[in-house]
């Protein structure tokens, strides 16, 4: 993988990961573009590090919901956001549960699959064009809530499924505010990501020989970290406006693109 490579592997993965058009599916249509036939080695480096960019890019955006977390949790206060934590962990476990036992199984299936891929992206449309027709609600997250979101994000590890599609269509439905939808959607994410990351450091071999150039890694970096921030400020706002329907668009027009691609 080449410096130029990667800065478009790293905006794409920067963009996708909260637009709600599934960052995992981009991935793999970018990698069956450009033609990249990478070993997995090498894969779970630059996964590493452009989820450290999008991660990273989330405590920018949140930072001072993640401070009122992190004050109250310190001086053992019971607050809102000691009560939002409580919600993030119960909806970690769905995601925890799946990722621990079924991840491997499924990135073998849908590694360079694109008609899966393709028929996934499709889902999600339908799941954003269904936000659509959903009249504001004045809802908040709760226990129960917080587990269906969890099961939502759960499901969203098949490449296709966009997670914050996915979390965010599924809260509406539930009846939970469109602004604490937003904020919860990319805040519950935050503790996978890092989980993600300790758990590909831990499979990653370093002595491995690589074929990924340093500036490459940097490169993609920055250009997920960039791209994520802009994202997540835009998706937040999008929501907010119930403006998900033209992703519905994309969605079908991506997943018919890439049943049409692999069966040409």
């Amino acid at each position: 993988m080449n410096f130029l490579e990667a800065l478009f592997l790293g905006l794409l993965q920067g963009l996708t990961e909260f637009l709600p058009v599934s960052s995992s599916g981009h991935i793999e249509i970018g990698k069956e573009l450009l033609g990249l036939d990478i070993n997995p080695d090498d894969s779970k480096l630059f996964t590493i590090v452009v989820h450290g960019a999008t991660a990273l890019s989330t405590i920018v955006v949140f930072r001072n919901d993640l401070r009122a977390i992190s004050r109250d949790l310190l001086t053992f206060r019971w607050t809102d956001s000691t009560n939002l934590m409580l919600f993030i962990i119960i909806s970690m476990i769905p995601a925890v549960f799946v990722g621990l036992f079924w991840e491997d199984k499924i990135d073998e299936l849908f590694a360079g699959n694109m008609v899966l891929v393709g028929s996934m992206l499709l889902v999600t449309g339908i799941l954003l064009l269904i936000t659509s027709y959903l009249k504001p609600k004045r809802g908040i997250v709760n226990y129960w809530k917080s587990a269906v979101l969890g099961v939502a994000q759960a499901i969203a590890i098949l490449p296709g499924i966009s997670r914050s599609g996915s979390t965010i269509a599924t809260g509406l439905i539930l009846g939970i505010n469109r602004n604490t939808m937003a904020r919860f959607s990319f805040l519950m994410v935050l503790p996978l990501i890092f989980g993600a990351m300790a758990k590909d450091i831990m499979d990653y071999n370093p002595s491995a020989e690589t074929d990924v150039e340093p500036l490459a890694l940097i490169g993609g970096f920055i250009a997920a970290f960039v791209a994520g921030l802009f994202a997540c400020n835009w998706m937040i706002k999008l929501v907010r406006k119930s403006k998900l329907s033209y992703f519905a668009v994309y969605c079908f027009a991506i997943g018919a693109i890439a049943l049409i691609y692999s069966l040409a």
